[in-house]
């Protein structure tokens, strides 16, 4: 198992990890299994979401002797009320909301504190404005929540918390089909048939500029629906009429700018192991581009993905990190010094380049490689 910094903190998290949901309906002993499992193959992350008191208790039965083995994602404002999930603003409901985690979980603190589901801009003045963000940092003053976070499908409200200064780590869906969409307040915009019908072209820029400001300000991006619910997996359900497979769909997210960890669902121990095979796959197994590149509908024709297709290169440039850090600089509009020694400590520079061409010949997506090398050396010089 790799791990990754998260972000500008000094937790060291798997970079594939769980989401809750594998949790459910299952049975002290078969929730036991399915934590020491992923534990045993080096998971130690998870995002917990849910409110469902029973998957709360097991989960803290499960991990009662290994609490300090795991970094807990923990969301305020997820209430359980009259037997089912409500997301809550009302701050006697989110209090009651996390110390009941906190109870369930044999813990007294969580690792990152996540303001869950803001998607809407009247609902982020309502939560950053009010007495949830003010409930937050009281939990973080006192230790009880280490660092502040906050989910959302919406890139111009994921923007918005970066930029308040408050938040270490964002909980944001992503995968190829999502990233070909413009923002919006309404999450089902992402899974709704009607949004996909028309030629879609490259990935949005809003959302390139939010995974490109969190690698800048060090906000560390964790990731949901991978899967699209599982839609990408199954060609009839994608909107790209094709099907990717669990670890395409992975390596596409963990080759994002500020991407940390991914929340891989997975509702069985078999299926944990389908995702932790990406750790031992051959690049070849990984590989999204090919997939990408000749899809129907949509195309990401021209738009550098980070894939590395473009190896090898005879000067040794590793030309898919140059433009990351291309994109990251022009993004910003300046040299970030973080992005600057990322830079510096490739092995060889956009400079070395000799316009041979081999690049843009493997490349799928028919990106002006040349053209970007020129652009990096403008940009930090060499």
């Amino acid at each position: 198992m790799l791990y990754r910094k998260l972000g500008k903190t000094n937790i060291m998290v798997s970079e594939i990890a769980l989401g809750c949901e594998g949790l459910a309906k299952k049975s002290d002993q078969e929730v036991k299994e399915f934590v020491d499992q992923a534990m045993e193959q080096g998971i130690n992350f998870i995002d917990f979401y849910s409110p469902n008191p029973d998957m709360r208790t097991k989960f803290g039965k499960a991990i009662a002797n290994n609490r300090d083995k795991w970094i807990i994602e923990g969301h305020l404002c997820s209430y359980w009320k009259n037997d089912q999930y409500l997301r809550t603003r009302k701050i006697d409901e989110v209090k009651a909301g996390f110390e009941d985690m906190l109870q369930r979980f044999q813990t007294d603190y969580i690792d990152i504190g996540m303001i869950h589901y803001i998607d809407q801009q009247k609902d982020f003045e309502t939560v950053f404005n009010g007495p949830i963000i003010k409930y937050a940092l009281e939990l973080k003053e006192k230790g009880v929540i280490r660092h502040i976070g906050i989910s959302s499908h919406n890139p111009l409200i994921a923007i918005e918390a970066v930029k308040t200064g408050l938040v270490d780590v964002i909980l944001f869906s992503i995968n190829p089909c999502y990233d070909l969409l413009p923002p919006s307040e309404n999450v089902n915009d992402l899974w709704d048939d009607e949004k996909y019908k028309q030629p879609l072209f490259n990935i949005d820029p809003v959302r390139q500029n939010l995974y490109e400001l969190c690698q800048k300000e060090g906000v560390a991006i964790t990731v949901m629906k991978a899967f699209g619910g599982g839609d990408l997996l199954d060609e009839k359900l994608s909107p790209f009429k094709v099907a990717l497979t669990p670890l395409q769909c992975i390596h596409y997210c963990l080759t994002r700018p500020g991407v940390v960890s991914v929340m891989a669902g997975c509702h069985n121990c078999e299926e944990l192991m389908t995702n932790l095979a990406y750790e031992s796959a051959d690049t070849k197994d990984k590989d999204f581009a090919e997939v990408l590149a000749n899809v129907p509908k949509h195309s990401f024709k021209g738009n550098c993905v980070y894939c590395g297709h473009c190896a090898p290169c005879v000067k040794g440039i590793n030309v898919a990190e140059v433009n990351k850090y291309t994109d990251l600089c022009k993004a910003q509009n300046e040299v970030p010094e973080t992005v600057r020694e990322h830079y510096k400590a490739l092995k060889h520079h956009a400079s070395e380049c000799i316009a041979c061409g081999l690049c843009e010949k493997n490349c799928p997506f028919e990106v002006e490689i040349i053209k970007k090398m020129q652009e990096a050396v403008k940009i930090f010089g060499y």
